[in-house]
């Protein structure tokens, strides 16, 4: 994790108070290359390549916003289901967020409803003992560029070569607000069929505080980076996402068909 140099935001708050002024939010993302109907087919495996689960990204226009849906499904029954309306008027703007995690492939059963507004419902179900538990409440002041469920369209969207800094909820299971910095971290050859295409990797990373980061780090929770890979050529496209689904093992979703390099 880089180290910059950053006025405490305590301080800040202080100045800007004793200037009148307000700390800015962050600003959504502009809108570059608008998302429409899609059916992609998907194949969810270990870091090691092993099949984990075939999954679906289906994503449908309506008549104000965008429903995408992305479902694995897993040979025991597990199921991973995430769904987000979102819209695209100029710039991104997450409506909704909806995820389901069931069965034996996760630690336990969870389901997350999140609302533009900051309003949340968290529901854990134990494998071992069967108890549930639920959390509610409200985020307040939820920045504009939240976009859980959104990275793959979000990396198309980024500037480069500079990258951006845009915020997730993470849910663990309380939810918690954290910046992930997007940033291009090189090119690889991907192959389809018998056509190589050069694919751009954009490294992201969770930007923790400090309490944040001993905490994790006491935890032996501390998160990894993920990585998204793009063709880039004419029309940006997602072939691939390396990174954690949950506080676990680091997966892979990669689209149907494709062969990389051992």
């Amino acid at each position: 994790m880089r180290l910059r140099l950053f006025l405490p935001a305590s301080l800040a708050l202080i100045l800007a108070g004793a200037r009148g002024e307000r700390p800015v939010a962050p600003a959504a993302l502009p809108v570059r290359w608008s998302e429409g109907t899609l059916h992609g087919f998907l194949e969810l495996r270990t870091k090691d390549g092993d099949l984990l689960a075939h999954g679906d990204l289906l994503q449908v226009p309506r008549d104000s916003d965008i429903e995408s849906r992305l479902v694995f499904e897993f040979a025991d029954s597990s199921v991973f289901r995430e769904t987000v309306t979102f819209t695209q008027h100029g710039v991104f703007l997450m409506e909704s967020y909806r995820l389901e995690q069931r069965g034996k492939a996760f630690p336990q059963d969870l389901e997350v409803t999140l609302a533009r507004s900051g309003d949340y419902v968290v529901r854990t179900r134990s494998h071992e003992d069967g108890k549930e538990k639920e959390y509610k409440g409200k985020l307040d002041d939820l920045p504009e560029d939240v976009y859980n469920g959104m990275v793959p369209i979000i990396s198309k969207n980024v500037p480069r070569p500079q990258g951006r800094t845009v915020h997730i909820v993470a849910f663990i299971p309380k939810p918690l607000v954290l910046p992930l910095a997007i940033v291009p971290s090189g090119t690889e050859t991907v192959v389809w069929g018998g056509h190589e295409e050069t694919t751009t990797r954009l490294t992201l990373k969770p930007k923790l505080n400090l309490l944040q980061r001993i905490g994790a780090a006491l935890k032996r929770q501390t998160p990894p980076d993920s990585h998204v890979w793009l063709v880039t050529e004419d029309v940006p496209a997602f072939v691939r996402f390396e990174g954690p689904l949950y506080a676990g093992p680091i997966w892979r979703i990669d689209l149907a068909g494709l062969r990389w390099p051992q």
